[in-house]
């Protein structure tokens, strides 16, 4: 399927010029059976890509029409047929050759038509269905281009019509100078013809329509569309603007949905994957001056899963830094600690474990504990101390207990409480707790052996190869798309350049550990 797809795409594009983009998309369009908007000055092409679309279906019948204001409907969906008036009494159009009988339809100057034209359009475009005097006829309606040089005017009922085109292109002039040589100095494309076996016939099409409502959609792709609906409340489209929020319909959404599960499935996927997301800008905008900025949501939200994980790997190693400075400086008091605590296990060469009703994986800082006051001898002059309890996440989640003092800074969700120690207990809000000790015997078997390399320890390392070659993988799987563009490559690429940079730094950050 992708291969035949990319042979196709590539012999509608023959000998019309720095128009990919349109092309794929527009093809992407008519397999969801969508509708696309192009939007440029006259004399880019816009009227072509319509053309080259309609030799994607074998025997497809097109139909163009340039509107203007006195535009009336008998010449875009057919003329009232006198016979039948006569005859019958009815009033129906003889359709054939018009916009009811086409496959392909390229509608100009779209928003120069006037309410007759455009709310028979809106049935046409949402639901293929024209009626025809007291006929519905199912339409065999594929793909309807249409062009204009400007947007909607505000406040004159368009908004429906607007929102029905669920690709929005523009449509520049040829911005590479060898290809508008080329083009310069090619014959025009009046000989084009497209291989007959890789024309999509009526019966595949429908076939294909059925089968692509079957495509999944994986966990981390809905994940995803949330996240861009979330974002676009809140959107800078320029550095000193303010933020917009750029409205997009439900039924947008679902349309949108449909797009990716066909962009999927014309290259050979059984379930939509972050990739098929990028194209997805071009369906967000409401005003062009928005593209950029929307598309850098949707390059953001195809990599978040990514982002996020960088993020949680760089606040665990922080902290394993931060713990390491503490180790090292534990080990300094652990060579003048007192006889008393020589008896206790050490765990990690750092903690002690807190053991007793009511409390389980519980740790203090074997520093803390050695320097906490008595119990027995608190007095007005030497109160217990302040300390926190928190879910340490280098300890895998466990509890553990820290003294108090102002350059440490409590993790969200600490509790409060107020310690004190004898030689073989912890009191806690003035409840004693044990502190396991090792047993006579085995203290060489017993010391430092819990949280050692071997049985847990982060390996940073090893994480940030994992993130690479995720982040590679679907890195890879965007370029490998047919339907992005090599200006979305491109800003994926630059944006990848920080993402990987920041990795590289955050590499070098684990040797901290270890100084």
């Amino acid at each position: 399927m992708k291969d035949r797809i990319i042979r196709l795409i590539n012999q509608m594009q023959c000998r019309i010029y720095d128009k990919d983009t349109e092309i794929a998309l527009s093809l992407l369009a008519a397999m969801a059976g969508e509708s696309i908007l192009l939007l440029g000055p006259p004399g880019v092409a816009k009227s072509m890509v319509a053309r080259r679309l309609k030799l994607a279906f074998r025997g497809a019948k097109g139909f163009e029409y340039l509107m203007s204001r006195f535009s009336t409907p008998d010449e875009i969906f057919g003329p009232v047929s006198i016979s039948k008036l006569k005859e019958t009494d009815s009033y129906e159009r003889c359709v054939d050759g018009y916009l009811p009988t086409a496959d392909v339809v390229f509608l100009d100057e779209m928003w120069k038509a006037g309410p007759a034209i455009q709310n028979t359009l809106l049935t046409v475009l949402n639901e293929k269905l024209f009626r025809n005097g007291s006929h519905e006829l199912h339409l065999p309606l594929k793909l309807l281009v249409a062009a204009s040089n400007e947007l909607p005017a505000q406040g004159e009922g368009l908004e429906a019509l607007w929102d029905r085109f669920i690709i929005r292109l523009e449509c520049r002039n040829i911005s590479n100078d060898q290809l508008f040589l080329q083009m310069l100095t090619t014959p025009d494309d009046s000989g084009i013809e497209i291989n007959t076996e890789d024309q999509i016939n009526n019966e595949e099409y429908e076939k294909w329509s059925r089968e692509i409502d079957n495509i999944g959609i994986s966990q981390p792709v809905l994940e995803a569309v949330i996240a861009i609906r979330k974002s676009l409340k809140s959107v800078r489209v320029a550095a000193d603007s303010e933020l917009r929020n750029i409205y997009v319909s439900d039924r947008r959404w679902k349309n949108i949905v449909r797009l990716l599960r066909t962009s999927a499935f014309l290259q050979d996927r059984g379930e939509v994957g972050l990739e098929d997301l990028m194209p997805m800008y071009h369906c967000l905008w409401q005003e062009p001056e928005e593209r950029d900025a929307v598309r850098k949501v949707v390059i953001q939200a195809v990599f978040a899963t990514h982002a996020n994980r960088l993020a949680e790997l760089k606040s665990a190693l922080k902290e394993e830094i931060k713990n390491a400075k503490i180790k090292k400086a534990a080990g300094q008091i652990s060579e003048r600690k007192l006889q008393r605590d020589s008896d206790k296990r050490l765990y990690y060469q750092l903690y002690y474990h807190v053991t007793g009703k009511g409390i389980n994986d519980t740790f203090i800082m074997a520093s803390d504990f050695q320097m906490l006051p008595y119990y027995i001898t608190l007095n007005k002059d030497e109160g217990p101390e302040k300390g926190i309890l928190y879910k340490d996440k280098t300890l895998h989640g466990k509890n553990v207990i820290r003294r108090y003092y102002d350059r440490f800074v409590a993790p969200i969700g600490s509790t409060l409480v107020i310690l004190s120690r004898d030689d073989d207990h912890l009191y806690i809000d003035g409840v004693e707790y044990g502190i396991e000790k090792i047993p006579e015997g085995d203290r060489s078997l017993f010391s430092d052996t819990m949280f050692s390399d071997a049985a847990g320890l982060r390996d940073f390392s090893k994480e940030i190869d994992t993130l690479a070659d995720a982040l590679q993988k679907t890195e890879w799987a965007v370029y490998d798309n047919i339907f992005v563009s090599a200006a979305d490559k491109k800003e994926v690429k630059d944006y990848l350049a920080a993402f990987y940079k920041e990795m590289a730094f955050t590499r070098q950050d684990i040797g901290k550990i270890y100084d």
